[in-house]
Order: structure tokens, then sequence, then C-alpha cells
């Protein structure tokens, strides 16, 4: 399962260093969606691909 860290904080809600998992990948006409779950199950989050890249870090 991927696993991303936040680099930054995001949109007030979450603080950098926060873990989370990816929990489903979508494509529909190029346009990539990503579900993202917090590592502690407090919330998750529906980002586009340049979101996910701006903010998050893949980590193994």
């Amino acid at each position: 399962m991927k696993r991303y860290r936040l680099m930054n904080d995001y949109k007030g809600i979450y603080k950098k260093g926060t873990t989370f998992f990816v929990i489903s990948e979508s494509e529909f006409i190029g346009v990539k969606e990503f579900v993202l779950q917090t590592k502690n199950l407090d919330g998750k989050i529906i980002l586009s691909e340049k979101e996910l890249k701006d903010h998050f870090r893949q980590i193994y």
C-alpha cells in the first residue's frame, strides 16, 4: 500500500508530517484523483494529481 507524508500544512486541517495511505486511485479522461486516508483513520481527503505532487512526498 502506498504511503505519503504531508510536506506542509494542508488547508488548515492536517499538520505537516501527517502520514496518509492511498485507498483509491481513479482516472477519467486523463484526470487522476486519489483518495487518501490518515494513518490514525481520523479523516480522508480527495486530491488531484497536481495537489498530491505539490503537498505530499511518497514514503516507503
